[in-house]
């Protein structure tokens, strides 16, 4: 009979199992992303996936699980995760649902501040819901598959190879990508890989109307034929000023496959490197809802003279023959004057009030997946909110971000909110939300320790 010290080594062994479906939208539809371009899908170009993995270790088991998406609600989230609960018993607190954030799929939520933008449509609930169904079976799936496994993690330096920050080119950036990888017991090549680098997906542009995971899909093929029989998770991190603006060559797929292949290529190179891996690594989970309040907009005339004034700036810019990036940078500036003056209107019509009121709670979520931390957020929040939890927390931790919710925009720092960009302009939160994120993520990061 075995004692009860052996009967708990067991229970402490990790399993891991992997999961997937292809959750691209059936019928054409409208591709979200860039304001006033009417673009409905003609094809696809790689598949909108459903990725999940599933660790399993002692009492604990937690799901991660990424969609080539723009963005999710909290709402859909939740259902989801609740999806995924009733059919494994999984606490939807151990439930992680990220969006890629690619640029080149349907739209999954109606935003403020694009309703007067009049080539945007409502977003498909028909779409929704079979998404929905796909992410509970990708995530199923990888809970049926559950087996004896191992974890290695280890990081990759990426910097210079997807792009930079978008506002400022000595700006703040971020060249770290998280990486776990996932072994079966007794195996060398690895069954599953969990990734998190933050860069918008945005090499592809407003003239492509194929789906597609934008530079994302390359690095995933990449490291799925790097190592065979392995699956990608890949999350995106903090990313709400980084960009691949000022380092793309074109806005072609030729291009996504350039930048995609060779950050697989890097990421590849740290992976291979991995020495160590855990057959019992700590798994923990811990999660917090904090209140935050949105910001109050300018009248109408104001924001309809903000707009004017970044019109001429644009122009100005325009003529003056001035850099690809800075002319795009100041184009941004007009689409976020654009939606400042939406939602003045809708600040007046108490529109914008209801908003801020069904906002008003938003979710944290802590793992701890063996030597490393793995946060998730809703937004998008500027870079420099992650480097202060990165700097601040006890052991290596990793940032996702548009992760189970969405804030209706970005998360931007007080200098950003000075400067007056696309971002702040747009964004439903004050620049002090993101501090309320770290302070209160370095909290629930102590007390995992």
């Amino acid at each position: 009979m075995k004692s009860t010290e052996s009967l708990t080594a067991n229970q402490d062994r990790l399993r891991a199992g992997f999961g997937r479906r292809n959750s691209t939208p059936r019928t054409p539809c409208f591709l979200a992303g860039y304001p006033h371009a009417e673009r409905i899908s003609t094809g696809t170009n790689d598949p909108l996936l459903a990725s999940a993995v599933c660790l399993e270790s002692g009492r604990e088991v937690l799901v991660i699980i990424s969609l080539d998406l723009l963005f999710i609600s909290a709402e859909w989230a939740e259902a989801c995760r609740y999806r995924i609960t009733v059919a494994t018993g999984i606490p939807c607190s151990n439930i992680l649902i990220g969006a890629t954030h690619t640029h080149s799929g349907p739209l999954t939520l109606d935003i403020l501040a694009w309703r007067d933008d009049p080539v945007v449509p409502p977003c498909d609930r028909d779409y929704l819901e079979f998404c929905s169904s796909e992410t509970a079976s990708a995530a199923i799936e990888a809970w049926e598959n559950l087996a004896p496994s191992r974890l290695g993690s280890t990081v990759a330096d990426v910097g210079g190879l997807a792009g930079g920050n978008r506002i400022d080119p000595r700006g703040a950036e971020d060249p770290e990508s998280g990486l776990w990888m996932i072994c079966r017991e007794g195996e060398s090549a690895p069954m599953a890989i969990l990734s998190v680098y933050g860069m918008h997906p945005t090499v592809l542009h407003e003239d492509s109307t194929l789906f597609s995971g934008d530079f994302i899909a390359y690095t995933r093929a990449h490291l799925e034929q790097a190592f065979p029989g392995a699956g990608v998770v890949y999350l995106n991190g903090v990313c709400g000023n980084q960009s691949p603006r000022r380092c793309v060559r074109a806005q072609t797929f030729a291009e996504a496959k350039r930048l995609g292949l060779s950050l697989g290529a890097r990421m590849e190179e740290s992976l291979r490197g991995i020495r160590d891996f855990d057959s019992r690594p700590q798994l923990k989970s811990s999660n917090k809802r904090i209140a935050i309040q949105g910001k109050i907009f300018p009248a109408v005339d104001e924001a309809s003279s903000q707009l004017e004034a970044a019109r001429r700036n644009y122009d100005s810019l325009k003529s003056a023959n001035a850099a690809r990036a800075e002319i795009r940078t100041a184009e941004c500036t007009v689409f976020g004057a654009e939606e400042v003056l939406t939602l003045a209107k809708a600040e007046a019509s108490g529109e914008a009030e209801a908003l801020r009121q069904h906002a008003r709670e938003a979710e944290i979520q802590c793992f701890q997946l063996g030597e490393a931390f793995l946060v998730a957020w809703p937004g998008e929040f500027f870079v420099e909110y992650g480097l202060e939890v990165k700097a601040q927390a006890s052991r290596r931790t990793f940032i996702t971000t548009m992760a189970n919710g969405e804030l209706h925009g970005y998360i931007v720092t007080p200098e950003a909110a000075a400067l007056g960009g696309y971002e702040s302009r747009m964004s439903l939160f004050p620049a002090a939300t993101g501090a309320k994120f770290v302070e209160n993520t370095v909290e629930l990061l102590a007390r995992m320790k």
